[in-house]
């Protein structure tokens, strides 16, 4: 019989063997997940839950747990169930008007700091910037670094601010536009972006975290190329003589995001696979 069943605190450890039960048919992460839901509601980190395996929480943050459990068990991401995610070993807010930071847009960053030199000034410009992972993350890693994070949201816009904020990025600021709409400024030597790029009849959207994540994030018509064309075509206004674009997308849009840059006339052109070793982002370097 459980301490639960005996009508007693439970422990932790009964707390997580019974969550990854709960989560076990939603979830392919179910111990991971109750581990990282459990640890918000106690404000505890998880080598806690290894040292006092022990312990019975106290009947509030227990109460906290076990709804967060359904609301994921119903699919919700942790990561809105939490309000935050890590990226490039910073913890960034997050809530449904933004996209989930993942692992892959890490690519992005280690292209980026290759081509912008850490002891000169340099000029980058985010498009579609959504919790401003991609503009702080480049900002922080070179403060001599100005750089700019836009968005058609007002609502991403916020919490990019609140990271920018809570980061003390100061090297950062933020534009409400769509792509290069409200942009009047040139001479920038990086355009990046990790814009919508799913087909609209994708299957992977009714599966997994995407299912609530902003559709306007994830999804662009043109079998999921419209907005890195669009990206693409108004970079070239905005781009530095010898500047570069990076662009993230799909596993199997590789070819045609090439042609669409080849067409558009950028050179020097190159695709880099991410860490599962798929195409991930296409560079191009503007020759005006």
């Amino acid at each position: 019989m459980s301490d639960a069943d005996r009508g007693r605190p439970a422990s932790i450890t009964d707390l997580l063997a019974s969550a990854a039960r709960t989560l076990a048919e939603s979830s392919e992460t179910a111990w991971l997940d109750a581990e990282v839901l459990l640890c918000h509601c106690l404000d505890k980190p998880r080598s806690y839950l290894r040292a006092w395996p022990e312990h019975r929480p106290d009947a509030e943050p227990v109460a906290e747990f076990r709804s967060l459990l359904e609301r994921r068990r119903q699919g919700v991401p942790v990561a809105y169930l939490t309000g935050c995610r890590e990226f490039w070993s910073r913890d960034f807010l997050v809530n449904a008007d933004v996209l989930i930071p993942r692992p892959d847009t890490e690519l992005l960053i280690e292209l980026c700091l290759s081509l912008l030199p850490a002891d000169s000034p340099g000029k980058v410009i985010d498009l579609g910037t959504g919790s401003g992972i991609l503009a702080i993350t480049l900002a922080a890693e070179r403060p001599l670094t100005r750089v700019t994070g836009t968005d058609v949201s007002p609502a991403a816009l916020e919490i990019a601010k609140r990271n920018a904020a809570q980061l003390r990025v100061n090297n950062v600021e933020f534009a409400a536009s769509n792509w290069f709409a409200e942009i009047t400024e040139s001479g920038f030597d990086l355009v990046v972006s990790n814009p919508p790029y799913i087909a609209d009849d994708d299957p992977h959207l009714q599966q997994g975290d995407v299912r609530f994540e902003p559709a306007g994030a994830l999804v662009s018509a043109e079998n999921g190329l419209k907005d890195i064309r669009l990206i693409a075509e108004q970079a070239r206004a905005h781009l530095k003589p010898q500047g570069h674009l990076l662009l993230e997308h799909g596993y199997n849009q590789q070819a045609g995001v090439q042609a669409i840059l080849a067409a558009l006339g950028y050179r020097q052109i190159a695709t880099h696979n991410d860490l599962a070793n798929n195409p991930r982002v296409t560079t191009g370097v503007w020759n005006s």
